[in-house]
């Protein structure tokens, strides 16, 4: 009874928001094709982001409170897996559309023909073909005589793209942080001091960043650079002295991305639309907003490369599975941006002949550094197949089963599972990945598996895996 009130509710409510963002929508537009006055339009668009917002959370608070009804019941897991594929799709493609514009507006501010018959009012042109037809693209200076009516806002991507990996993180570490986030091995704390930790973090990165950004060190990019890294770099050594190592990773790429999407909101859109109101009412311009405005775009489109290998990392083991992890996320971090200069000076016509080495070469400094060392532990006798069985089934099927006796899994991790002699071997190299190599399952060895069975393991894979 509960809860069909409780969904009546939010359903209601949802109804309503959705009916009232297309009701002001249609307002707006009527509003802008008929030229009422600038106040009313700037209220029907204010009203219409907020009607959007509102979807946005009632569909949050609608899953946050189905996890609450099913938890530790036989559909946690299930629900869990389908937010998981949900949420992250929708991060991924507003990922793709904020970064594709970000990639896109930095080529274009550094493709620009500046020079040849070049109108005094603008800053630049570009020509460009794409999809079988021709483009024009102008930058005025500050701005068009007459600012047209539609005027296309980047915005939207950043925020859905922030909102929807803020909601990820709650999916996969949040709602399972005694077994993802926290590792014991690491820091013991409660759920609530992990969680309070990590939101926290990124307000106090925002903080520090923007101090940084407003500071007059902004003005020398090279020591604005070498601090802001090594600040990032702090970061990384914090988080993995906090969390889990995954969970480390995750977490500073959630901290670039809380940096981009706090650029956006408090900086970009706001330079924007003051420099949009100016125009419209004929007043000066502060010129200093379009710069600031302009350079934070342009830290978004360094921090890019940096979050997109966060993005992936959990899938890589090899990397945050490295005794010093956070060394490791730093070195990556500076090579992907290094990548990223390159090709920004490329788009400019500047050519280096040290950049793009120099990135890759601690790139693949990186990639030397975690190789696995060579185990010189000889495997003197046959492994017995019923040995290594009987570690998996102690250590490895409480989660990778098929009916899980975990405590917080309901359902096998990624679907992987040990229930037969048949579902190990299929899956030995993953194994001897995740467990001999990199030691990162057990998950923050939740079930204490001791350094003689990894080495167990390793010796019966190496002995070709044989299950008779």
């Amino acid at each position: 009874m509960v809860e069909a009130i409780v969904y009546g509710i939010l359903t209601m409510v949802l109804g309503f928001a959705i009916y009232f963002t297309y009701a002001f929508k249609k307002m707006e537009q009527t509003a802008i094709s008929t030229d009422a006055p600038e106040e009313k339009q700037s209220f029907l668009s204010l009203a219409y982001g907020y009607m959007y917002t509102i979807i946005v959370i009632v569909i949050g608070i609608m899953l946050l409170v189905t996890w609450y009804f099913v938890r530790n019941t036989p559909w946690e897991g299930h629900l869990m897996e389908w937010m998981n594929i949900v949420v992250r799709l929708m991060h991924i493609t507003f990922g793709i559309a904020w970064i594709g514009a970000s990639f896109y507006f930095v080529f274009l501010e550094n493709a620009l023909n500046r020079t040849d018959n070049v109108r005094d009012e603008l800053a630049g042109n570009l020509w460009a073909v794409h999809g079988g037809g021709f483009y024009y693209l102008e930058k005025y200076k500050v701005a068009p005589a007459t600012i047209p009516k539609h005027l296309h806002w980047f915005k939207y991507e950043a925020y859905f793209t922030w909102l929807s990996g803020f909601s990820l993180l709650f999916v996969v570490y949040y709602f399972n942080a005694k077994g993802i986030l926290i590792d014991t091995n690491v820091l013991k704390m409660s759920s609530w001091v992990a969680v309070s930790m990590g939101v926290g973090s990124f307000v106090v990165a925002w903080i520090v960043y923007d101090l940084l950004c407003k500071s007059a060190l902004i003005k020398h990019t090279n020591a604005f650079t070498i601090v802001g890294f090594c600040v990032a770099v702090g970061f990384a050594y914090l988080y993995t002295h906090l969390f889990s190592a995954r969970a480390a990773y995750i977490h500073f790429g959630a901290m670039l991305g809380t940096l981009m999407a706090g650029n956006v909101f408090f900086v970009i859109i706001p330079s924007q639309k003051a420099m949009v109101n100016a125009a419209k009412k004929g007043i000066p311009l502060d010129a200093t907003l379009g710069k600031k405005a302009l350079a934070r775009s342009l830290h978004n489109n360094y921090f890019t490369l940096p979050v997109l290998f966060v993005m992936v990392s959990n899938h890589f083991p090899s990397t945050f599975g490295y005794e010093q992890s956070w060394a490791v996320l730093a070195g990556l971090t500076l090579g992907t941006a290094g990548i990223k200069h390159y090709l920004n000076l490329k788009e400019k016509g500047q050519y280096t002949v040290w950049v793009l080495p120099i990135s890759v070469a601690i790139l693949l400094a990186v990639c030397f550094v975690t190789a696995p060392p060579k185990n010189n532990d000889a495997c003197t006798k046959q492994v017995d197949f019923a040995d290594v069985q009987a570690v998996i089934t102690k250590r490895c099927v409480t989660c990778h089963s098929s009916k899980p006796t975990d405590d917080v899994y309901t359902a096998p991790p990624n679907g992987v599972v040990y229930d037969t002699p048949q579902d190990i071997v299929k899956l030995k190299d993953k194994i001897m990945q995740r467990v001999v190599v990199t030691k990162t399952m057990p998950q923050n060895n939740k079930t204490n598996i001791t350094p003689a069975e990894r080495n167990l393991i390793r010796c019966w894979i190496e002995q070709g895996a044989n299950i008779k």
